[in-house]
């Protein structure tokens, strides 16, 4: 079969030792690339409810048919593990440079499993791992890791074609669970903890070189594909959208919902939010658009700051989700402070969505009375400190460093955390998008706006807010479709492009196999078996398809809310569709 390599690489940490497995049709015929090949290879390989830091759970690098070639959005990479976060299944995708030299190592994925004795940096290439000693990088910051590996291991005279690099910071060294996996500089495998397991295998970070390609099956028929789409985007609306303003376009559409998390998840409306829009970013700093390879979007931000404490501050971002997580939770009211903590836990090597989360949580015990500190909402100096006591594990950072279920137990605030399966949502509050609640609940990897960009169709009014009857089986539908997108692996903003009909010749083009959109569904199907058949291994129940308590409450400032009679109705559609049982 054409558009894979049909090989795994095994690395056994403990014993620094590496062999290639064959990985047979049959099983990309099932389930494709990526997301379908790391559910597969989590149920063949990880031991029945292993402790996610534990040596033996196997933390898998993929990308997929599309990665090396001309696709427009396939420059992106996933990693699979057993969440430390959440417990349960872990995905999480990245962008950048990077993806295409993981591919050109040739493998559809590189599982890795054990434990070194000392911090190592891998070096990964064709047929080939080395395992150097990094004791020296181990608490440097991933910027700085990065920058270090470049330096010292990128073998310029075997002259590769592709070379790139993922690190992890300090705060995933120290167990916190939720530590990212860094790529070029600024792109991130974010949720779920993925950086924490590569700590606790003593990864400091992985060089990955070569120069392979795969075969394709039909060269012109790709070529054509890839021509259609680019005209497709030519003044797009979306196109331009992203082109312009970015993600952080977002900030006003929520407020004019008034579905804007603010306040730790009471209120939907933020009243300075016009200090931490799209606008307050392009014309209080200087912005330059940038993207992914092979991308005609351009949704990243080329940011510097250009006055106030950061001054002369570079980076790339903010992103929305960010925005929402210190700007609305946390009620920060400037654009520069919002992008100095999207740096800080970059450097530090933590997801900010949940970083976000966690200090607005905090905020709320302190005015409850259950913990002692000094901080309050719009504390930036404050906020500051909470963010290095998570990394370090410090005092009531340490609480906070095991994720919301954790500290909601600890200081007996169950009633007003909220998460999904232990996972924060992103910046779409269900009291309003209650489709986007069914979407959080139901995720596998707990409460996530990416699996289903639910948000996409309330906002476009597909699937009006308020009706209920309807929104299971399209929700389905979006799911299966960029669930395909997840084996590819394609960009989400390029939904608009990729229909189902766009896929079938992706497909065929890449790959060879002939496919319509049942086919495509059924192996859609098949994968979200797989990682349900894994889940429910590691101790799932039908209790965390359901939302957290504290998203149960009505908003304060507008009275929304989605009741529990309304979440059952959808979740009840939702699992007849699916075929499983409540």
């Amino acid at each position: 079969m054409k558009g894979f390599y049909g090989k795994l690489l095994s690395i056994d940490l403990t014993n620094q030792l590496f062999d290639e497995k064959i990985i047979g049709e049959e099983v990309f015929e099932q389930y494709l690339g990526v997301k379908g090949l790391g559910a597969y290879l989590l149920n063949k390989y990880n031991p029945p409810k292993v402790p996610p830091l534990d040596p033996a759970n196997n933390l898998i690098f993929s990308t997929g048919p599309s990665a090396g070639s001309r696709i427009w959005g396939s420059s992106r990479y996933g990693v699979f593990t057993k969440s430390p976060l959440t417990g349960f299944f872990s995905e999480s995708y990245s962008g950048g440079k990077v993806p295409e030299a993981i591919d050109a190592a040739g493998y559809d994925a590189i599982m890795i499993h054990g434990q070194s004795n000392a911090p190592v940096v891998l070096s990964i290439e064709p047929g080939k791992v080395v395992f150097n000693n990094a004791e020296d990088l181990w608490g440097k910051d991933t910027f700085e890791t990065e920058a270090l590996i470049e330096a010292a291991y990128v073998n310029k005279d075997k002259a590769f074609k592709k070379s790139g690099i993922v690190a992890i910071g300090p705060a995933a060294e120290n167990g916190v669970c939720f530590g990212i996996i860094q790529n070029d500089n600024w792109h991130c495998a974010g949720r779920t903890g993925a950086g924490t397991v590569m700590a606790s295998k003593k990864i400091k970070g992985i060089l990955f070189q070569g120069s392979q390609k795969r075969e394709y099956h039909d060269e012109q028929a790709l070529k054509s594909s890839v021509k259609h789409i680019a005209e497709m985007g030519k003044d797009h609306p979306a196109v331009n959208a992203y082109k312009s303003m970015g993600t952080s376009q977002m900030v006003k559409v929520l407020n004019a919902n008034k579905a804007f998390p603010t306040q730790y998840w009471s209120k939907g409306y933020f009243e300075k939010w016009e200090n931490i829009s799209a606008e307050a970013l392009h014309t209080q700093c200087d912005v330059t658009p940038t993207g992914c390879l092979k991308c005609f979007m351009s949704c990243g931000r080329q940011t510097t700051i250009l006055k106030g404490r950061h001054k002369g501050m570079t980076l790339e971002g903010p992103e929305y989700e960010t925005i929402y997580a210190f700007g609305g939770l946390c009620m920060v009211d400037s654009i520069e402070e919002i992008a100095f903590f999207h740096v800080l836990c970059d450097r530090l090597g933590m997801d900010t969505i949940t970083a976000g989360n966690l200090c607005a949580f905090a905020i709320e015990a302190v005015k409850r009375g259950k913990i002692n500190l000094d901080i309050d909402y719009g504390d930036v100096d404050a906020i500051e400190k909470l963010i290095h006591m998570i990394a370090e594990r410090q005092g009531v950072g340490d609480v906070l460093a095991h994720g919301i279920k954790h500290a909601a137990k600890e200081w007996g605030l169950e009633d007003i955390a909220v998460h999904v399966k232990g996972l924060e949502p992103a910046g779409y509050d269900p009291r309003d998008f209650k489709g986007m609640g069914l979407a959080y609940g139901v995720s596998d990897r707990g409460a996530c706006h990416l699996r289903s960009t639910f948000y996409k169709p309330e906002l476009a009014g597909m699937s009006p807010m308020d009706i209920l009857k309807g929104k299971a089986q399209l929700l389905v539908e979006f799911e299966d479709r960029l669930t395909i997108f997840d084996t590819m692996v394609l960009c989400r903003f390029f939904r608009d492009f990729y229909t189902w009909e766009e896929l079938e010749v992706m497909i065929h083009s890449l790959t060879g196999l002939k496919s319509d959109k049942a086919s495509l569904q059924e192996k859609a199907g098949n994968i979200a078996k797989e990682i349900r058949k894994f889940n429910i291994q590691e101790g799932l129940t039908s209790d965390d398809d359901r939302l957290s308590k504290g998203l149960f409450r009505k908003l304060v400032d507008t009275g929304a809310e989605i009741t529990h009679e309304e979440y059952e109705f959808m979740l009840a559609e939702y699992y007849e569709i699916r075929g499983w049982v409540l």
